[in-house]
């Protein structure tokens, strides 16, 4: 793995973030959110990112940048790789290649822009209880994500079909073509 570089980050530290473990889809959120509050980068640089598959096996949420500079960096409160990590260093080292995965598993990314995000997403939580409606891990200690239509639309984005939610779904090999190298 490569040494990090340097970079002007828009967001704070790794251990300085608002993190809850197995919540990653508000962890993207809150950093979301912080950009937005802080305004030291374009909130228009910014792409919460979902990566599942078309039988949604599993999921998790990241954080995109493209830099006006040309720079593109991934932040991923859940890896070992840097904070933030340079986008094709995470591609070659997170994501790797689907060469080896059955076709019906195969990664497909959905894009959405940081400010669609913030303004649609919904999260009830409901998805992290239980049969008998207990948490399977603690939740974040501040309120639901909700908007004014919605308070549970998680579906929508874990979804991979481009016709459902919103942003725009690669295969892994897309995704790695359109943001792999710096503009």
């Amino acid at each position: 793995m490569q040494s990090p570089e340097p970079f002007s980050t828009a967001l704070p530290a790794r251990p300085d973030c608002c993190y809850t473990s197995c919540y990653c889809e508000e962890n993207v959120w809150k950093l979301c959110e912080y950009v937005r509050q802080r305004g030291e980068r374009p909130l228009e640089e910014f792409y919460a990112v979902f990566l599942s598959n078309e039988n949604r096996m599993d999921y998790h949420v990241i954080l995109l940048q493209v830099c006006s500079e040309g720079q593109r960096l991934i932040y991923d409160l859940d890896t070992e790789l840097p904070f933030p990590c340079p986008c094709h260093v995470y591609i070659k080292e997170a994501l790797r290649s689907d060469a080896n995965i059955r076709k019906d598993f195969r990664r497909k990314l959905r894009v959405i822009q940081a400010d669609e995000f913030l303004r649609t997403f919904a999260s009830d939580r409901s998805h992290m209880k239980d049969a008998d409606n207990k948490w399977k891990k603690p939740p974040p200690p501040y309120p639901c994500i909700q908007t004014a239509v919605s308070s549970m639309n998680l579906d929508d984005f874990i979804s991979m079909e481009p016709a459902v939610g919103y942003g725009t779904v690669y295969t892994l090999q897309e995704f790695t073509e359109q943001f792999d190298s710096p503009g």
